[in-house]
């Protein structure tokens, strides 16, 4: 990571990243000021279908344009790995500042927002997305200072598998909340058919209790392995 162009790398990935942010920010600005002229708030309203895939779809999107810079900038599938995860956690972080500096929003760390929409609604307070997106950042910059040209130091299965099964721990946390509120009057076979009767009910959803223990337990599945691979590998 000390050669010219690797840092020329860090620099614009970083900089296509900050600006992703700033889009997804400019979108949330336009969708908050025809829906939310006050200020957005739980529970939420109701959107035009058209509009809603639209935001699907862009979510999606969001994701394609993130995975292709790993798969442009990275040699090999764990440098692809590595500047995905670094460049979405600098994307979601900033994301956040840009919406402090141009609505003051959010109020405070512990305000909850919505995270995504697929394949359901993942909402949490602001602070455990920002708390995951640094662990990425450190997954991240361990992968490729140990990754340098000339070196290969790769994860072992045991970390692969504590790193996902870490993930999946955490969405779920992230899901729980919404889950178990549509959960109290649905079925999961009947959660995602569309009919009006579910969508009127999960728009008048509003956050009541984040599992951080679920949170916690999945941040620490992945910080053992992030930590127990730079050991092994004799960081610094």
């Amino acid at each position: 990571m000390r050669d010219q162009s690797t840092y020329k790398g860090f620099l614009w990935i970083s900089l296509f990243s900050i600006a992703m942010g700033f889009l997804e920010t400019a979108v949330v600005i336009y969708l908050r000021a025809l829906y939310y002229p006050d200020g957005f708030q739980f529970p939420l309203v109701p959107i035009e279908a058209n509009i809603l895939w639209t935001e699907l779809l862009r979510e999606a999107a969001t994701l394609i344009m993130l995975v292709g810079i790993g798969i442009i900038r990275g040699r090999t599938p764990l440098e692809r790995f590595a500047w995905f995860i670094y460049s979405f956690a600098i994307w979601d972080i900033f994301y956040y500042v840009f919406l402090k500096l141009l609505l003051d929003w959010p109020e405070s760390l512990l305000t909850w927002d919505i995270l995504f929409l697929i394949p359901i609604t993942w909402t949490g307070p602001v602070i455990a997305p920002v708390i995951l997106s640094l662990t990425m950042i450190l997954l991240a910059l361990s992968i490729l200072h140990f990754n340098k040209p000339g070196l290969k130091a790769g994860l072992n299965k045991i970390e692969w598998t504590a790193l996902i099964i870490g993930s999946l721990i955490t969405i779920v946390a992230f899901c729980w909340d919404y889950s178990s509120f549509m959960l109290t009057h649905y079925s999961i076979g009947e959660m995602w058919p569309g009919e009006k009767a579910i969508f009127d009910h999960a728009i008048s959803y509003i956050p009541r209790q984040f599992n951080w223990w679920l949170f916690l337990l999945g941040e620490l599945t992945i910080l053992i392995p992030i930590f127990t691979y730079i050991r092994r590998n004799g960081f610094p």
